[in-house]
């Protein structure tokens, strides 16, 4: 070892007890990314030679100066740029080295540093840490530090602390912050600047704060660790509002829709982060939205929507009014029930035909409507069936359908060519429907047990006198 060199005196009053290895590579990884993001050089080598392990960048050099304990302004400058700021992790990182008996030595252009213990100066009773500082031993671009005795198991578990070493999937970025995928079976994390500050086991995706506010970097103490969720919740909603991918919006929706059972992740609990899921969902697929409620009660009009290619958005009851009258990121009007219903009827036109125009085929299978509507006591003095030519103009299979205002139920005049049983069918259906409403339709079908059968045309004849349901007509859902 060179005879000209120095000394200088760590002064650690305070070393981090519960610190081991792994804490004081991370500090040194730090320095690394951080020298790399001020400086604009090449992303840092972690290597190992023969057991012994390299982190080295590419910046300017580590002077002696670092090792004082003043906060680095060139860090406090750049807080989204930059990892560290205390002006004390490199110190932290060379007292534990000492600590658990790895040696660390630091080359730079300037100098090569080493550690040693030796007597305080003025208490020569009192054993400290020094940093010897040598002329350079390597003629070298950057810091190249060089840790004997550390284990692949504490480097790859200091890498693991930074983003950029991870192997989580990068799934949108905004100006906020970076949305991660959660790796299988690993709890999700929140980083800041690329460092981890905390995990969360309850949440849908990890998170890099790239814009960090005052009260982030306020909580960032000493160890950079078990950051509260206070400090960084705020920044996560905001991520997640200035989100527009599909990719993100769906997993958001499909967690949405387990509300009901009480599984959805952490995210999901927070409304302004609900309400931006289906606005993005509503802009990238062709989706209904509404609550369980409205579900259970208009269960026709959402198969019609399903038949129709439309996916059925499941959400909680607190934030329909938010959705209710409000536009999707790309302007367009969210499609709840009401515009939904609006579409539905909308897509219908009809051409009426006079049933003197009808053929003797088609009028003998039109006269059995009479029979239907006994059949469930939908009086024909209240309600008016007709025959068109057209129905639905985007699904031409539809064959029957009511309109609730008109008390009109209409049929196609194609089905009428079909045999008795299918027309009885279509018909018994939207007449159940028209009688009891969207609540009774499913139970009414359920107990005209044979509806379509040629037991139900026999019947015909009594069908008068001894309907399946007598009695008053329920007033029913206009959700046809």
């Amino acid at each position: 070892m060179s005879t000209s060199s120095r000394e200088f005196d760590l002064n650690m009053e305070e070393v981090l007890e519960a610190w081991g290895p792994a804490d004081a590579a991370r500090e040194i990884i730090a320095n690394a990314l951080d020298e790399a993001a001020l400086t604009d050089t090449d992303d840092p080598e972690i290597y190992s030679d023969d057991g012994t392990w390299h982190i080295r960048d590419y910046g300017r050099g580590f002077r002696y100066e670092h090792l004082t304990q003043a906060e680095d302004e060139e860090k406090l400058n750049n807080p989204d740029k930059v990892i560290g700021k205390f002006g004390v992790g490199i110190k932290d990182a060379i007292a534990t080295c000492h600590r658990h008996g790895i040696d660390i030595t630091i080359h730079s252009p300037h100098n090569t540093f080493t550690v040693k213990e030796a007597p305080k100066h003025g208490f020569e009773e009192i054993e400290t840490l020094h940093v010897e500082i040598h002329p350079p031993e390597k003629d070298i671009e950057g810091t190249e530090v060089v840790l004997d005795g550390i284990t692949d198991e504490d480097i790859e578990a200091a890498k693991q602390n930074f983003i950029h070493y991870t192997d989580a999937e990068l799934l949108e970025q905004t100006r906020f912050g970076d949305v991660y995928e959660v790796p299988e079976n690993e709890d999700a994390s929140v980083f800041v600047s690329g460092l981890r500050v905390a995990s969360e086991p309850n949440f849908l995706f990890s998170y890099d704060i790239t814009n960090t506010t005052k009260k982030i970097n306020d909580a960032l103490n000493r160890e950079r660790s078990n950051v509260g969720r206070t400090a960084y919740s705020t920044r996560v909603k905001k991520i997640l509002q200035a989100c527009e991918s599909e990719t993100v919006a769906s997993r958001l929706v499909d967690d949405l829709n387990k509300f009901v059972t009480g599984e959805t992740h952490d995210e999901l609990d927070w409304k302004p982060v609900q309400v931006h899921a289906v606005k993005i969902l509503n802009a990238e697929r062709d989706v209904v939205v509404a609550t369980h409620d409205e579900q259970n009660r208009s269960q026709n009009l959402f198969d019609n929507a399903r038949a129709d290619g439309y996916e059925i958005v499941t959400i909680p009851d607190r934030i329909k009014p938010d959705i209710e009258d409000t536009t999707d990121v790309n302007g367009d009007q969210i499609r709840g029930v009401e515009e939904y219903h609006e579409e539905y009827k909308e897509s219908f036109s009809y051409e009426f035909v006079d049933e003197d125009d009808l053929t003797d085929e088609e009028l003998e299978t039109w006269e059995l409507r009479h029979d239907v509507f006994s059949w469930v006591a939908l009086p024909d003095e209240e309600w008016e069936a007709k025959v068109s030519e057209s129905l639905r103009t985007t699904d031409p299979s539809k064959m029957v359908t009511c309109e609730h205002g008109d008390k009109l139920v209409i049929v196609h005049r194609d089905i009428l060519t079909y045999d008795t049983q299918n027309f009885l069918r279509d018909l018994l259906d939207i007449v159940a429907f028209a009688h009891g409403g969207e609540l009774l339709h499913q139970s009414m079908l359920a107990d005209i047990a044979g509806a379509v059968s040629a037991e139900l045309v026999e019947a015909a004849g009594r069908a008068d006198s001894d309907p399946v349901f007598p009695g008053e007509q329920l007033e029913p859902e206009p959700d046809e």
